[in-house]
């Protein structure tokens, strides 16, 4: 846990310090997730953040709905509806969508989502998503590129609780979570899940995951999702507020955008967020 922490540290001050030589440089910032990210246009919440203080910041996303980081680099979309999007394998020199966007731009940098559930279970945390950010990565052409993994959170769950997903190794019918107990073992597991894919990457873990914690348990008349896991439009600005104080290294309290929630929430969750 102390080398993590350290990584973390080190890593948020190069990061700091790499914006802060050149303050007047366009910062391309790429989000790559699905609905977590970009329920209620998050991303967009934190470009009008960023255009207060810090224009040259430019977000853009490749976000679809429920896709995880592999689906990212492995799956075609071949149609898309108001509800969803139907993918196929990719074959031979087919592009994904997410890849594409990776070659447009010289990335400086890029903001990796999953699914909280999967970071929950060993084998595919330790393989899937573990190769899949290796992957992308080696896409990134800029050797400067920071890369961040988004850290989500609990959902409204009942306890005791158990995830499983099917395993790909023959007669291994499926691989699972440990036994969730309660609402704090469930963020220790995710605590825990993301710390080891940071450190094993090289990769910031954001805040995202311990902040949603902290309103959840000290502040539980701020209600942040929208259904079981989603972000409701408090918590999608709350998430835009976490990443333009990471990305700039200054206090969200100040801004004066609101969103579209109440100016008192607003101001509360500019303060948590630090």
């Amino acid at each position: 846990m102390k080398n993590t922490l350290l990584l973390i540290v080190i890593f948020c001050v190069s990061f700091y310090k790499s914006q802060n030589l050149r303050p007047d440089k366009e910062v391309n910032v790429l989000f790559i997730g699905n609905s977590l990210t970009y329920f209620h246009d998050m991303p967009k919440m934190l470009q009008a953040m960023l255009n207060e203080t810090d224009q040259n910041f430019k977000i853009y996303q490749s976000t679809f709905p429920g896709m995880s980081l592999a689906n990212h680099i492995e799956d075609i979309i071949i149609s898309r509806t108001e509800n969803g999007i139907n993918t196929q394998k990719k074959t031979g020199s087919q592009t994904t969508e997410t890849e594409k966007m990776i070659a447009e731009r010289n990335w400086d940098v890029i903001i990796m989502q999953t699914g909280t559930v999967s970071v929950l279970i060993p084998e595919f945390r330790d393989q899937d998503i573990d190769h899949s950010i290796k992957t992308i990565k080696k896409l990134v052409s800029n050797t400067e590129c920071k890369f961040i993994l988004f850290t989500t959170w609990t959902g409204k769950e009942n306890y005791p609780q158990k995830y499983c997903y099917p395993s790909k190794i023959m007669f291994d019918p499926k691989i699972c979570s440990p036994v969730i107990k309660d609402l704090v073992q469930h963020q220790e597991l995710i605590s825990d899940g993301y710390s080891l894919l940071a450190s094993k990457n090289d990769l910031i873990q954001s805040k995202n995951s311990e902040k949603f914690y902290e309103v959840m348990t000290k502040y539980p008349d701020i209600e942040l999702l929208e259904d079981e896991i989603h972000p409701n439009k408090a918590g999608s600005f709350f998430n835009a507020c976490i990443f333009y104080s990471l990305l700039t290294n200054k206090d969200a309290s100040q801004l004066k955008y609101l969103g579209e929630i109440k100016p008192e929430t607003a101001n509360r969750l500019k303060k948590i967020s630090k």
